[in-house]
């Protein structure tokens, strides 16, 4: 069980949240060393939490034993200092439920459980998938909905049923790119379900609208910068907050110019943090979008 309290919940899961990468080494096997650095200098740069083993993660490419592995080096690195959010996700049931025990085994403290892509279950199939997974587990849970990979939309409805029968389901991690959702959530599921963006681009938005935090790509690349921005918002201190976000918008631009997270990758690379591998059948960046990342950087004042 997560040693965080159900009652602390709303403090602990906020703020900039990077979607770690998977560094790979150039035979293709995750490179450990330069994985435990990186999660290293997330947390000495002020990230609130990690998300490892996400689609940023490259989970799709990682066997089972290599997505748990990278679990528990996370785990390992961060040593209780901030919640690891471990990707469990799956469309098919009974793997999520087999990642998310092995997650929980491994300590994380809260799982990231995408909606069932491909298979299009129905809101009643979302209702089995997510409960299922949630009766075999005791960490909290948030909800992955992205509905422009898996197809599915989770509507604000089906997750308060969703969480009526599955207390531990505490939030949900919005890819939607839609702010009025994120007012509909919060009015639909109460103040005390946590709401987290999962599009940078649209995050000062999603403040607004009542969001408390960022499962983050940029993140991954300006940590500091993404947990300032929030802070900013959260200490009204508005002035700031737009100096930020305006530093900050043409990276999350520049980030997603060519499938993610190659640009990241790219990008860390240039900082010494990454290689540039990517799992096929991911390419690396092309020579343009190498130059619009490098333009994004420097006018974030990224050094490289």
């Amino acid at each position: 069980m997560t040693k965080f309290q159900a009652k602390d919940y709303q403090k602990v899961f906020r703020g900039s949240m990077p979607a770690l990468i998977t560094p790979f080494a150039s035979n293709g096997s995750v490179d450990e060393k330069l994985f435990t650095d990186f999660v290293e200098w997330q947390i000495q740069s002020g990230s609130r939490a990690l998300v490892p083993v996400g689609t940023t993660g490259e989970s799709p490419t990682l066997s089972h034993d290599e997505h748990i592995r990278v679990v528990e080096l996370c785990v390992k690195q961060t040593a209780g200092r901030v919640p690891v959010i471990a990707g469990a996700g799956s469309n098919s049931t009974r793997e999520a439920i087999d990642l998310a025990t092995r997650a929980e085994a491994a300590g994380a403290d809260a799982l990231l459980v995408v909606a069932p892509y491909y298979n299009k279950p129905s809101p009643a199939g979302q209702l089995l998938h997510f409960t299922g997974v949630a009766k075999s587990v005791q960490i909290p849970i948030f909800l992955y909905n992205i509905p422009g990979r898996s197809v599915i939309d989770i509507m604000p409805e089906t997750i308060k049923k969703i969480h009526d029968q599955s207390p531990n389901i505490i939030g949900v991690k919005d890819a939607t790119n839609n702010l009025p959702r994120t007012m509909d959530q919060r009015l639909t599921l109460g103040d005390d379900f946590i709401l987290l963006s999962g599009e940078d681009a649209s995050l000062a938005g999603f403040l607004a609208m009542g969001g408390v935090g960022c499962i983050s790509v940029v993140a991954n690349v300006a940590p500091a910068l993404c947990q300032e921005m929030i802070t900013s918002f959260e200490n009204a201190d508005l002035k700031n907050f737009a100096r930020v976000r305006d530093l900050l918008f043409p990276l999350s631009k520049a980030l997603f110019c060519e499938n993610s997270p190659a640009p990241t990758k790219y990008a860390l690379s240039l900082m010494g943090k990454s290689t540039t591998f990517v799992r096929e059948p991911l390419a690396e960046c092309s020579a343009d979008g190498k130059k619009t990342i490098e333009a994004a950087m420097r006018h974030a004042g990224i050094e490289f």
